[in-house]
């Protein structure tokens, strides 16, 4: 069976998209499918080309046996509405344009969280004549409402109209939270067209180890009890809360906050760090994947944060995964289903969001009783191995492909 997977985001970028889209697509062609991933030059999230990509009409390469196609787009940093909207549009467009030259799929999957891409999988199911699935990783226009690039408007409305549309349309819709099924369903998309496969980990890839004592001494955190945030710095996270957090806990000298990522926010919130002279707060920049393994085993809790939004309740950051994988505890700021997984799992602390004095003082009780970190890491590592194995869940989306396929042919 060839799978056609679209797809804006691919490693070797970083974020959640990419690192679920890869660690699915090579497990499929390890289990004898043809996979072919349409995406772009690295960029995300500053909007700069990565080192040894070009952004150019058509590129091929092959990844773990996935055939990765990377098609010229506008590219801009992840801020702003207009330009973001570009960077979409553009990819869609080129993703039509180029269709003719792409190989033709038995079923097309394409995954949000912006629908532009869905918009071509669905144009591509009809010009193939093939199913198509959507895979939902956010409920957008929503989003862009929930962390004030927008307020609603005709644009929104118009925008929404159209998400609703492409529910309809597509084949099967795979979610990655129920939250995400129960809003489609309550809103008149037929319910038993969407599957929920959340996200997970690579248990093989985030294992628990000890702390990698070179990294600690080069960032000068040698004997720290160390806070980290991993992840896109971006308008959704709320990460000024960490901030103050750290301004109330600048007296703690054992205690330290570091950020691994970029986005919309890093300059910023690096910037009004140093206005604070917070000199407990460090800021690592982008690395690598195998770098992010690195820094969960240096840290001593995981921090979740995300702002305080009704939309975002119905979220499940990856990072929590990776985390419980990697045997680190969380502090989790976030309602809703994540707040529910946690609770079940027994691997960390729930706050409010966007609330630093809570923040504060959960990282002060974790760094007094390490062995309490001990304990819910270990419940952490046990409950995303049984319950958020990629393994399982990339398997699982196969049947859904399969499926999907078999039931396309049986009607012709």
């Amino acid at each position: 069976m060839r799978i056609l997977f679209l797809t804006d985001n691919f490693p070797p970028e970083t974020n959640a998209p990419a690192s679920r889209t890869y660690e699915h697509c090579k497990r499929w062609v390890a289990c004898g499918q043809d996979v072919t991933v349409v995406t772009t030059a690295p960029n995300f999230p500053v909007g700069k080309v990565f080192e040894g990509y070009r952004n150019r009409l058509w590129t091929r390469e092959w990844v773990n046996g996935v055939e990765v196609i990377r098609l010229w787009s506008f590219i801009t940093a992840n801020k702003g509405f207009i330009g973001r909207s570009l960077d979409y549009m553009s990819y869609m467009v080129a993703t039509i344009i180029a269709s003719p030259f792409l190989p033709k799929p038995d079923v097309i999957v394409s995954t949000s969280p912006q629908f532009f891409t869905p918009c071509a999988g669905y144009i591509l199911s009809r010009l193939f004549g093939r199913p198509w699935v959507f895979e939902l990783r956010d409920l957008w226009p929503d989003s862009i409402v929930a962390v004030g690039a927008m307020k609603e408007n005709a644009v929104i409305r118009t925008l929404r109209k159209m998400e609703y549309f492409l529910y309809r349309k597509a084949t099967r819709i795979v979610s990655v939270t129920n939250a995400f099924k129960n809003v489609l369903s309550g809103n008149g998309i037929t319910p038993e067209k969407i599957v929920v496969i959340p996200n997970g980990a690579d248990i093989e890839t985030y294992w628990p180890g000890s702390r990698p004592h070179e990294l600690a001494a080069r960032l000068g955190l040698s004997g720290k009890f160390i806070a980290a945030y991993v992840g896109t710095i971006g308008m959704a996270h709320g990460l000024r809360t960490l901030l103050d957090a750290a301004d109330a806990l600048r007296e703690r000298n054992d205690i330290a906050f570091v950020l691994v990522g970029t986005g919309a926010e890093a300059r910023s919130m690096a910037a009004e760090a140093k206005d604070r002279q917070l000199s407990n707060v460090h800021f690592v920049g982008s690395v690598t994947k195998v770098e992010v393994c690195e820094y969960w085993k240096l840290c001593n809790v995981a921090l979740v944060l995300l702002r305080d939004s009704m939309l975002f309740s119905h979220v499940i950051p990856s990072k929590i995964f990776e985390a419980m994988s990697s045997e680190r505890p969380i502090i989790l700021g976030v309602r809703g289903e994540s707040e529910a997984l946690l609770r079940d799992s027994g691997a960390g602390i729930v706050i409010p969001p966007e609330d630093s004095k809570a923040l504060a003082a959960a990282i002060v009780a974790l760094a007094d009783s390490q062995s309490t970190c001990g304990i819910m890491g270990k419940a952490g590592r046990e409950y995303v191995t049984s319950h958020y194995n990629r393994d399982v869940l990339a398997n699982r989306m196969l049947d859904v492909i399969k499926e999907t396929a078999a039931l396309h042919k049986a009607t012709l």
